[in-house]
């Protein structure tokens, strides 16, 4: 009996002489892959907001951020780079790049995010399930109200629209944008390209033939956004776009769309779950669908230069205005 005891003493003497030294090793860092399309402000925000919501989570994490440029053949690249340096999770920022780790990494859960249609993408088999090792956050924009709020602004019977034809998610779009047009009696006027730097010669294409440009959340569009409104400003044609954030830098007269950051952040609590155990087949796609995820953003220096007015009532829904050249974001 007293030497059952004298172990007994001895294992728990041995327990606490060990706890501070467990107590004081960090937790296990884990390796997050994080492949973007092209850098642009929503995109940008979203990799932030990432890293953000992870640090809150206390989640000791190591990053490898790349950035494919708009090329697919890199995007591809990348994802072969993750899967040689096996990494924990990875995350791609796009469609594209999301279906380049889809299409290569093994035994290695993905996070998608700012993917429009995932199911039209191949990369879950439905909205209400996760695949094997992939589920994300859809930035399905409401692009039927957004040229409703341009209507109220001016009087549109052609509303342009620019879009890259190689990417899915703008595809995906173009056909909303168009049905949309149908719905609401405009005549659709569209264009294509394949790569950013195509984009300013798209829109001088078609800006003598429209009253009005629409741009969705086309990654190779947005990031050659000063093109776009060098040309529309020019021709004193308004732009309607679903990227306030990259709408805070050029002359765009309105923008409505998600928080990219807030999607960030989103995206960063998926990622957490998935760390700690969670299966990306047991998460169906998540939405942004909190009035606090969406922002406004009325440029009124624009709507000036064009000859426009603003409603007053749009104006005050706005949260964010550019006027006298300031950005003003309100609380």
């Amino acid at each position: 009996m007293r030497k059952r005891i004298g172990l007994l003493l001895t294992f728990l003497a041995v327990l606490v002489i060990s706890a501070p030294v467990l107590a004081a090793n960090p937790p296990k860092r884990v390796l997050i892959g994080i492949s973007k399309i092209v850098a642009h402000p929503a995109l940008d925000a979203v990799e932030k907001g990432i890293q953000d919501e992870l640090a809150a989570e206390k989640i000791n994490a190591q990053y490898d951020l790349q950035n494919a440029n708009g090329d697919i053949s890199t995007a591809s690249s990348i994802a072969n780079k993750f899967q040689s340096e096996r990494v924990n999770l990875a995350v791609g920022i796009a469609t594209p790049t999301s279906q380049a780790l889809a299409n290569t990494l093994k035994g290695i859960p993905i996070v998608f995010s700012a993917v429009t249609d995932p199911v039209k993408a191949g990369l879950v088999p439905s909205l209400r399930q996760g695949g094997k090792s992939v589920t994300g956050v859809s930035d399905m924009t409401p692009v039927k109200q957004q040229i409703q709020l341009l209507l109220r602004i001016k009087k549109v019977k052609r509303l342009g629209h620019i879009y890259t034809s190689s990417e899915e998610n703008a595809v995906v779009l173009a056909g909303i944008v168009k049905q949309a047009c149908k719905e609401l009696g405009i005549e659709y006027v569209e264009t294509t390209v394949s790569k950013s730097a195509e984009v300013k010669q798209a829109v001088q294409a078609i800006i003598h033939r429209v009253d009005a440009l629409y741009i969705s959340t086309d990654n190779t569009v947005v990031s050659a956004l000063s093109a776009v409104a060098d040309v529309a400003m020019k021709n004193r044609v308004p732009i309607m776009s679903a990227d306030p954030s990259s709408a805070e830098t050029y002359p765009v007269l309105a923008a409505w769309g998600f928080d990219y950051y807030k999607m960030g952040r989103a995206t960063g609590r998926l990622v957490a779950e998935i760390l700690r155990g969670k299966k990306p087949a047991q998460i169906p796609t998540r939405f942004m669908t909190k009035t606090s995820d969406i922002d406004l953003l009325i440029n009124l220096d624009v709507a000036r230069k064009l000859g426009l007015t603003v409603p007053k009532d749009i104006v005050k829904s706005a949260n964010q205005l550019v006027e006298n050249g300031k950005l003003i974001k309100k609380k």
